[in-house]
């Protein structure tokens, strides 16, 4: 499994000749090292429904005729924009051919914001994405702040690499990022959800260095590791 990182949430996961896509936030984000116009997708995992994570979901779906896994209601409201979306929910599993996809807890939001129409959508309650292939597991956190839970996801699930928030504002800031990696006890932690607006910037090579049980990893755009 060959595992790369785009900038901002955006993560590509690369095994037995499927390319999936985890919140592929291209066209907008500046820290990407990607064209959506001609990236190859056959996969979409959507974690929520903001626009910094469904981004160009809609047109990559369409264009590459992939499939989107997504919670209940986004996944709904992106089949009425004519996309094959696979429902799935917080706590659920299931066994797709590229691999296994379950949805777990984030406490954030999750809306898509309609700005020609000046409307926001509801798109269901957020998640993190646990995908397991290979006999490796990666888990993809979302946005999301810091909650308890996340040490009965690292006592049930052996996770090889963690993806994990650390801008702050929006989601959990860099200390208690370190605590959720602790809790998730991954293998590999790689920051993730920072320095993409101002409001968000952050020094993720102090947050590495702050990791007691687990390697931290700062990803550039376009960086990849071999799981």
């Amino acid at each position: 499994m060959k595992v790369s990182y785009h900038g901002h949430s955006v993560v590509k996961i690369e095994t037995n000749g499927t390319n999936i896509f985890i919140d592929p936030f291209i066209s907008g984000n500046e820290l990407t090292d990607l064209r959506a116009d001609d990236t190859k997708a056959d996969v979409i995992l959507l974690t929520h429904g903001h626009n910094d994570h469904v981004g160009d979901t809609v047109d990559m779906a369409k264009r590459n005729d992939a499939l989107v896994v997504a919670p209940f209601e986004l996944a709904t409201y992106l089949g009425f924009q004519g996309v094959n979306a696979h429902p799935m929910h917080i706590g659920g599993k299931h066994e797709f051919a590229f691999g296994t996809v379950k949805f777990t807890q984030a406490f954030h939001g999750s809306a898509y914001t309609e700005e020609e129409n000046q409307r926001i959508v509801y798109t269901g309650m957020p998640a993190g994405i646990l995908f397991t292939a290979e006999g490796k597991t990666v888990y993809h956190a979302g946005d999301t702040g810091l909650f308890s839970d996340l040490k009965l996801i690292g006592e049930q699930h052996e996770i090889d690499l963690a993806f994990l928030p650390i801008g702050d504002n929006f989601t959990m800031g860099p200390d208690d990022a370190v605590l959720a990696a602790d809790w998730v006890q991954a293998d590999k932690v790689v920051p993730v959800h920072y320095d993409t607006f101002p409001v968000i910037k952050q020094d993720p090579h102090a947050f590495a260095s702050k990791l007691k049980n687990a390697e931290g990893i700062v990803m550039k755009a376009g960086d990849e590791l071999d799981l």
